[in-house]
Order: structure tokens, then sequence, then C-alpha cells
């Protein structure tokens, strides 16, 4: 085992690449500069002292033990700043390669191939008039969730955001000696103050932090992203400045304010105020938008003139706003142009302020005034009406007054029993007044957004139609016949769930509202499923194979029923939950079930991963887009369908025996109990991660029903076992009856590449030695054994079955960032297991326990950002 992880790490050292290995160095030393200035050059030395035993260790050069009697001899405050170091080097160690990243992204987009994975490449794939005709009835539409596993507080985010500018600057190529100097100046203070920056919250967030958290990506990155990935679309349809081919094909949604399920905090007042700080700031956006492009289309009447249709309006323009208008033709004598577009900004700024005399109705009364100038200016300056104007039509189509659908969510007994108090016609409790008062809300959204800010009622645990049904009669009761466009979707996340789906919707088509909905939207109809629920009861393998059977027989259900169904992913970060690129999750879907439409939640620290910087946005929306028209093509659906009918007997055999293994261990007598000593389970809480609760109910879980999907996952990955992302495959492969039928199935079948890959990135965050140290904290051998028994099957088979020597071997980059960052991950599992040991098994002080709770804490926090991707 050592002499692979050192022959697998010094090939990944090797593959560093010098300028990633400049910035990397270059942060480190101003980081252990100023960690010497603040807390001494001993501290210094024993962060080095620790960097180093972590290190040869991994050679063999040192044990465990001299690694454990070493962060055991240091004060628990000296253990503190040391698990602030090491995480501030993650930090740092991040930013590094997301720089990397982006300048690998551009070197690329220079050169003269067209890159994979892109539009262009869907387009050279599939023929221009295929993907033409494929993108009209293209959607994308990610759905954020809050954000219970992003583990930096967002003063720490917004600092790292500050060091990154400066390092940017720092490698501009352009900059001279002097300036170097003052940039390296002013990076050296930014480190100094992320250093400075309390790692942990001190209080909660509540969900409208959560809100405000993710509008910092929708200003950052997203609204600007869009046109962008538009543009590369059109750009790949046709040459030249005539009207775009490409339409929008991208919708957000958000359930962030919306989702109340098991989250008490999540009420109808917060709801209303979530859609209102999402259109204040589409609103804004919007309107800078607007008056910049207005300020810059200077553009003469003579040299291009006012269609007559545009002279009508400002000449009615000047009827109603004299004053205001007169003022835009003083400051822009003809040019009509721009007069218009900065009246038109000037009544989207009145649309933020609800000024009615001025303000807009709604998205669709300004996308005809822009529309308007669009026209105007394509008869006589076409590259000026399809360009920046074109992105502005673009973000407004995509995004409208409300930035976001917000969808809410909540779970079939609450509307249960919340029906009983109802039909029975006494005093209502506060819960059922909460429901009645969320429908309210919905229908308050639609009369000031319009019905797409808020349409979506997710019902959680659907298991028959009359849990739909449900929603529709707390509605009548709600708004007393009232009209509200409502699309209920039953989300299916248990695996007897996910087989009886098809019977559920049969069912839901007798209910009038869902007749009603179809008959409105051409027969369109939601549905969601779960991933992080059935792997947790299932197992990975088992879970994979399970929503996929589902896929396959909701597609056959929707043909045979003509109705035209979107699936609904549900996915977490974690591999654990679902997690694992996106593109290749999209190819990997059942054929038939993509058809153009992939809605998909990103959550946790996946957001800011994927939209947290414009060349790494644009590619990942590249991506999945290239891999739904991909998915969606007759050719790709065949051959996938091939694959699946040739390979599904052994997948269900791997499937059958992988479940049994797993269950096994999961449902064995004491083993929720084991898991909450071995992990930092009960301490996860404290991180105040998000506003929603981490279990069901107070206490330690009795069985896996009590605790939500995200803590169980989050909770392992801390132990370095990971153990939800590969238990119980191994026992599944050893199931099968031919190794060269399973690496077919892996070479032909996305599907079981997928799996084994997403395994193969689990095993290799998963570290044996360390992992072992965690379990022995539970005092239960026997779990132990099995746990690190089935760890060696997997990995063992795993790589027989990929035909790869080490794990990610083909895989560089990644295998890179693991394998760099193990060492550092190393030195906080160290010291948290100090914590824990003593929290665990010891009797300390209520002094001592606050103080290693805070050290437990920090090392959690670091050992994410080291891990990443950990919920």
């Amino acid at each position: 085992m050592i002499d692979q992880g050192l022959e697998h790490r010094s090939a990944a050292v090797t593959e560093m690449p010098d300028e990633l290995r400049r910035d990397v160095r270059l942060l480190g030393s101003l980081l252990g500069q100023v960690i010497a200035e603040q807390g001494g050059e001993d501290l210094l030395d024993d962060v080095e002292r620790l960097r180093k035993a972590v290190i040869a260790a991994r050679r063999g050069e040192t044990s465990a033990d001299e690694i454990a009697a070493m962060v055991s001899g240091w004060e628990i405050d000296r253990a503190v700043q040391i698990a602030r170091a090491f995480t501030c080097y993650f930090h740092l160690a991040n930013l590094a390669e997301e720089h990397y990243r982006i300048r690998s992204l551009r070197r690329r987009d220079t050169e003269d191939a067209v890159q994979r994975e892109s539009l262009a490449h869907a387009v050279q794939e599939l023929g221009r008039e295929r993907v033409a005709d494929l993108v009209r009835g293209l959607e994308l539409h990610p759905v954020l969730t809050a954000h219970p596993t992003e583990a930096r507080r967002r003063a720490v985010a917004t600092a790292i955001q500050r060091v990154s500018h400066q390092l940017t600057e720092f490698n501009a190529p352009e900059r001279g000696a002097s300036e170097r100097d003052e940039t390296q100046r002013r990076l050296l203070e930014e480190i100094d103050l992320l250093w400075r920056t309390a790692q942990l919250r001190n209080t909660r967030l509540d969900p409208l932090d959560e809100v405000r958290t993710a509008m910092a990506a929708f200003d950052e990155t997203l609204f600007r992203m869009v046109p962008q990935v538009y543009r590369s679309l059109d750009a790949a349809l046709h040459d030249g400045t005539g009207k775009p081919l490409a339409r929008p094909f991208i919708r957000f949604g958000s359930w962030i304010g919306g989702d109340r399920d098991g989250n008490p905090n999540v009420t109808a007042k917060v709801t209303r105020e979530a859609i209102q700080i999402q259109a204040e700031h589409v609103l804004t956006a919007l309107e800078n938008a607007c008056s910049r492009i207005g300020r810059t289309l200077t553009a003469s009447a003579q040299f291009a003139p006012a269609s007559a249709r545009l002279r009508a309006a400002l000449d009615s323009s000047v009827d109603h706003h004299p004053d205001l208008v007169s003022e835009l033709a003083t400051r822009s004598p003809r040019e009509p142009h721009r007069q218009w577009l900065l009246f038109v900004a000037a009544r989207i700024a009145a649309t933020r302020r609800r000024d009615l005399d001025l303000a807009y109705r709604g998205p669709a009364e300004l996308l005809a005034d822009l529309r308007l100038a669009q026209d105007s200016l394509a008869e006589s300056a076409p590259r000026q009406a399809y360009g920046e104007l074109q992105h502005l039509i673009w973000q407004v189509e995509t995004f409208g007054f409300h930035l976001a659908e917000l969808e809410v969510r909540q779970h079939s007994q609450v509307h249960a029993a919340a029906l009983e108090e109802l039909r029975a016609g006494g005093p209502l409790s506060e819960r059922t007044e909460e429901v009645l008062a969320t429908i309210r809300v919905i229908a308050w959204i639609q009369d000031r957004f319009g019905v797409d800010a808020c349409s979506r009622y997710v019902v959680s645990f659907t298991r028959t139609a009359d849990d739909v049904a449900a929603v529709y009669e707390l509605v009548a009761h709600a708004l007393g016949g009232r009209p509200l466009a409502l699309d209920v979707v039953p989300l299916f996340e248990s695996g007897e769930d996910l087989a009886n789906s098809t019977r559920v919707l049969t069912g839901m088509l007798d209910i009038p509202q869902i007749q009603e909905r179809l008959a409105a939207t051409g027969r369109r109809m939601e549905i969601m499923l779960g991933y992080s629920d059935s792997a947790k009861e299932l197992g990975p393998a088992a879970a994979t194979l399970r929503l996929y059977e589902a896929q396959e027989q909701l597609t056959a259900w929707a043909a045979a029923h003509d109705v035209k169904l979107r699936m609904f992913h549900g996915r977490g970060g974690a591999l654990g939950r679902g997690g694992g690129p996106a593109n290749r999750a999209v190819l990997a879907q059942a054929p038939g079930s993509v058809a153009g439409r992939f809605k998909v939640t990103e959550q946790g620290e996946v957001i800011f991963a994927r939209y947290a910087h414009m060349a790494i946005a644009r590619r990942h929306m590249e991506q999945v887009a290239n891999a739904v028209l991909l998915a969606s093509s007759a050719t790709v659906g065949a051959r996938t369908a091939a694959a699946a009918e040739r390979f599904r007997p052994l997948a269900e055999r791997v499937a059958r025996a992988s479940e049994e293994a797993y269950r096994a261990l999961t449902e064995a007598p004491g083993f929720p109990e084991w898991f909450a000593l071995v992990s930092p389970l009960e301490e996860i809480g404290s991180l105040r991660l998000g506003s929603r609760p981490a279990r069901r109910g107070l206490g330690a879980p009795r069985s896996l029903d009590d605790l939500r999907a995200i803590p169980w996952v989050f909770a392992w990955a801390q132990t370095r076992v990971n153990l939800p992302g590969w238990y119980g495959l191994g026992t599944g492969l050893a199931a099968a009856d031919s190794l060269e039928e399973l690496q077919a199935a892996y070479a032909e079948w996305p599907l079981f590449n997928a799996l084994l890959d997403n395994a193969e990135m689990s095993l290799a965050k998963t570290d044996r030695s360390i992992a072992s140290r965690y379990l022995a904290l539970g005092g239960r051998d026997d779990f132990t054994e099995r746990v690190l028994e089935e760890y060696d099957r997997t990995r063992t088979l795993v790589l027989r079955v990929t035909g790869h020597k080490r794990l990610l071997e083909n895989r560089k980059v990644l295998s890179r960032a693991v394998q760099l960052r193990d060492p550092y991950v190393d030195a906080l599992s160290h010291l948290q297991l100090r914590a824990l040991t003593v929290l665990r098994t010891g009797d300390p002080s209520d002094h001592e326990r606050e103080r290693l709770s805070t050290l437990l804490l920090l090392s959690v926090n670091g050992v994410a950002a080291g891990l990443q991707n950990t919920g």
C-alpha cells in the first residue's frame, strides 16, 4: 500500500506544471511569512514539522503513531493555530489550481482545434442542421439550493476573492518590476487578512443569508456568463452579423428560501422576502446593462436613422414623460437609439423602485421595447443590433424580473396532517397555518412577478397520487377558489418509491387540476428523482441502477400517455449523493429520458466551484449543454440502449450483491451509534453550515432514517473513509461471472463507466491508514474489519476492471489535485483525531472540551477545503 501511494504521489508531482508550482510556492511562502510574523518562528517550525512528517509517512519513513504523539504533545491552542495554518494553505492551493485551470481553458480556446465537450464540438459531431433542430427544444435548468456543505464563511470566501484578484494582477505579463513589487505587497496584505479572519461562524445562517450568498454567484458570474454561452452556440451555428440562430435555453431555479422540508426556519415570510431579494438583484443588473449599452450607443441619426416605429415610440414617450425624455434628448441629440435605451433603463429603474407610473408591468413589455430598438438598428447598423443589445435581450429572456424560479418543497406528511385538521373543522395548528400562508405567498408572487417566478411545488416522499392531490386541496382552502397556476412535482426518493413512480403518475392523470395543467402546458409534466436518499438506503451501485431503471420506465410511460416528461435530478455535490462531473452524468442517463431537457440541483460547495469564475462557469455550462445535445441524438441513444440491453443482467448481479453487502453493514444492530462515535457527526451541527437542521429529531441517530443524506456523506468524508461513494461495489463486482464482461461494460456503457469512475474518485480520496484510526474509536472491531475488507476488495477490483495501475491514472488533473493535497489533509486529520479521541474516550474538563471542539471544527473546515466535493 505504501509503495503504491508513493508511486502515485511521485507521478503526480512530476506532472505538476511549472506555472502551477510557481503559484503554489509563492502563496505558500507568503502564508509562511504571515504565520511567522503573527505566531512567531516557532509556530512556523511546528507547522513545518507536521508537514514534513505526514509527507514522510506517505513514503514509509515514519509512522502514524509517531505523528499522533507529536500532535498530542502540543498545547490545544497551539494545535488550533496549526489547524488554521493548514486550512489557509488549502484555500490558497485551491486558488492556485483555479487560476491554472482558467489559464489552461484560455490556452485551449486559442487553438485552432474545436475544444472537446464544447457547443462547437456538439455541432461538429451532430451537424449544424441537427443541432439547430435540437436547440428548438433545448432546456438547461440548474436549480440552486442552500449551502449546507459550504464550510467557508462568506467573509473567508470574500478574502479569498481579494487574494485571487491580486494573484491575477501579479501574473499579468505586461507588469513592470515596480508594479509587480506593489502587487506582491498587496498580495501579502490580503493573505495576512485571510489569516486574521475567523474561519468559524459564530451564528447559524438564516435562510435569507443563504439567499444573499447565492446572489453573489449571480452578481459576479451568472448574469454575464449566460449571453457568452448563447454566443458560443450561435458562432458554431453560423458566421457573420445576421440575426442570431441561438435561442435562450438556460433557466435558473432556486430552492433557497423556498425549501421548507425539515427546515422550520423557512416560512412564508422568508419565501416572500427571498423573491424580493432576487428581483432587486436582477433588476439592478438589467438597469446597469441597459444604461451601459445606451451610453455607448452613440450612433448618429445621420448614420443609423431610427425606424418609423421607433420614432413613433419616442414621440409617444414625450407625451407621457416629457421631462425625462426632454432631458435624455438634450444629453443625446440626434442619437435616437441612445435616447430610447436610456429611457428603457429609466423604466427598469422605476420597476425596481415600484414607481408604477413609469414601471414595466412585466419582462414581456421590456423585451418589446428592446426588440423595437433592435429592429430599428437592424435596418442600418446590424452589428449594433445583434451585438451587446442582443446580449441584454438574452439576459431578459433568461432571468426575467425574478432571476430564478423560486420553487417550494414540503414533506407529504405535513400536507396530510394539515388536511386532517382542515377537514375536522377545529382550530388550526401553527404548522397548518404556515402551509396555507405559503400557498398564499405563491399566489402573491405570481401576481407581482408572473407565473414563471413561482409555479412549482415539490412534494417530498410522494408515495401515491393522493399526496399530489393533497396540495391542490390545500390550495382550495388557502385561496377560496381563486385560480393558481401550480405544477405539483412528485419527488421519488427511496428504492420503493422509484419502483412505484409510474403507478403514481398514472394516478395523477385522474386529478382534475393535473388535467388542466397538462392542457395549459402542452402536456408537459415534471417529476423529481432523489439521488441522496436512494444512495443512503441502497448503496452507490444499487441506487445507480435503480435510478436508471426508473428513468427507463418513466420514459416509456410518458410515450404511452403522450406526456412531455421532464426529469428533475436531485443530485448533491458529493459522489455519495449523485455528484461527479455533470456532463458525464447526462450521457449516462437512460436513452430517451433527456430529450433535450436537463434539470438538476446545484448544491453546496459545487455552486462556487462551478460558478465563482466566468471562464469555469462558461466551460461547465457548455459541457453540460454539449452532453444534453449528444444524449438527445438518435445515434447516441441507440448505442446506449444497445449497451444497456447487453449488460443489464451483469449490472443486476452487481447491484444485487452490492446492495446486500451495503445493507448488511448499515442495517446491522449498533451501526448508527458506531457511526456517530467514529465520525465528527455530532460536532458538524456546530459548524453552522446552513439554516437547515442536520437530522430529523433530536439526539444521536437511532437509524439512518433519522439522519439526512448531507451530514451522512460529509461526516464519512471527514473520516477519510468516503464510504457512501464505494461501499458494496467490490462485493458486487466480485459477484460477476467474467472480468472480461465487466471490462466490456466499462468500455461501452456510459452508466457503468460513470459508476466505476466516480467510485475510483472516492477511493482515491480515501486513506486506509488514517481511516482505520477513526474506525477504531467506535470499539467495534467487526465493523472496522468489514469496512476495511470491502475497501481493499473494491479498490482491487475497480483497478482490474478499469485496467488502471493506480487510482485516477487516466485523470491526470484530478489525480494531481488529490495526491498533492493528501499529505496536508493528513495533517488536519491527525489534528482532528487528537480532538475526537479525547472527546470520545477521555474525560475532558468543560474548558478543555470547548477548546478541543474548536480544534475539531477547524480541522473539519480544513479537511472540507482540502478534499472539496465533500457534501
